[in-house]
Formats: C-alpha cells, sequence, structure tokens
C-alpha cells in the first residue's frame, strides 16, 4: 500500500477533527438528487425533469436553507455545482434576497474538481492533491460547519472516507423515477441519529441527521 493510501485509509477511520461537514440536499421521495434547480443543471442520462424542486419553495423552505448558510462558514463544492453557482450568484436576479446572494458571493468556497485549473469566483480555492486528505485537513481548522450543496461525487467520495458528520435532506413528496442517487447501491453501511425534523407548507419533510461513529 502507498503512503497516499495509507493516510487516507487513517482518514477513513478516524474522521476526526473540530470542524463539522454537512451534506445538504434536495430529495425526491426515491431519493433522486439530480437537477433540482433548473431544466439544463444536468441532463446526464437523458434525465428530463431538472427543476423539479422550484414548485415546493415556501417561506420554511426558505428560512431552512438561509440558517444552514448562516451557520456554516465554508461551502465545499464540486466542479458541476461549482459552475452553476459560480455562473448564476454574482449576478443573481432581483428576486432572490441580496442579503442572501451577498452571503453567497462572499462566504469561503472549496472547490474538488480533476479538470479545473483555476477558479474564479469570490473566496473560491481550488483544492490540491488528494481530496479526502484535503477535506480532513479543512476539518481539522477551527471555524464554523463546512457545508457541501449538491455536489453528487464528491459526496460520494466524503461518505466513502467517513468524512461527513451531518446529513440536512429535503425530501420532496414526488417520485421522479431514475436519476442520481445520494445513497447509491455499493454505499457504506452508516449508522445515523435523527436529531431534527419539520415539514414546510408544501409538504417537504426536513430532515437533520448526525453521523454515528463507530
Amino acid at each position: 500500500m502507498s503512503e497516499n493510501e495509507t493516510m487516507t485509509d487513517n482518514i477513513s477511520q478516524t474522521g476526526g477533527g473540530q470542524r463539522k461537514v454537512i451534506v445538504s440536499e434536495f430529495l425526491s421521495l426515491d431519493g433522486i438528487m439530480q437537477a433540482p434547480g433548473g431544466p439544463d443543471e444536468d441532463r446526464d442520462g437523458g434525465f428530463e425533469h431538472g427543476g423539479w424542486q422550484m414548485q415546493y419553495f415556501d417561506e420554511v423552505y426558505g428560512d431552512t436553507v438561509s440558517e444552514g448558510i448562516s451557520t456554516s462558514d465554508a461551502l465545499l463544492l464540486g466542479r458541476k455545482t461549482y459552475e452553476i453557482f459560480a455562473a448564476y450568484w454574482p449576478t443573481a436576479d432581483e428576486e432572490v434576497s441580496a442579503d442572501f446572494a451577498d452571503v453567497m458571493n462572499s462566504i469561503d468556497k472549496y472547490v474538488a474538481s480533476r479538470t479545473l485549473d483555476t477558479v474564479e469566483w469570490q473566496n473560491s480555492t481550488l483544492l490540491e492533491g488528494d481530496v479526502a486528505e484535503a477535506v480532513d485537513d479543512l476539518k481539522q481548522q477551527s471555524g464554523q460547519d463546512i457545508r457541501v450543496i449538491g455536489s453528487g461525487e464528491l459526496v460520494q467520495t466524503l461518505m466513502k472516507h467517513n468524512l461527513v458528520d451531518k446529513y440536512q435532506l429535503m425530501i420532496h413528496p414526488l417520485v421522479l423515477g431514475g436519476g442520481k442517487r445520494l445513497f447509491r447501491d455499493g454505499s457504506k453501511k452508516t449508522n445515523l441519529q435523527l436529531v431534527d425534523t419539520k415539514t414546510t407548507g408544501t409538504r417537504v419533510v426536513i430532515l437533520h441527521y448526525q453521523t454515528e461513529r463507530e
């Protein structure tokens, strides 16, 4: 086993650190996380239901998203989600809260990508080297929570290496029948503790889980 593989394996076993990594996802009832925000967000696999999330937005929904960002001082994003956000938030339209747009633009953003050479969005940093090691280093630093939004492939890596501390899952009352899932075949067995739940006016169930370390 190489030195890099040994270090990554140690990260998987310990999952330690001061800061918490929270995975926040919009999910259909059948577990689909693909393209919640717009029709052209992600058409991989011929996905035709992009934007399915938007009809469920209400005040409770919005407050939950805002509260999640306000308790974090960094976002951790995969390439696709980063590029979607970077194209939208710097010039967000007037229907979006200016205060929330300011937060999204000013918060520290860490980007995991094998293809990007630079990241231009304000306060963005491209992670270098092994992603699991880089995230574990971030967790060791002092600060507030690190929040992951979308970023399905990155989340698979984080789960594999036992780096997710909490999940905020917003379960929408619809079945999409296919697409990219958060929990996929081959995911690690993980025990979770339900620590909070609420329901929005549009019947979206918001579940907060904490990972139980073995």
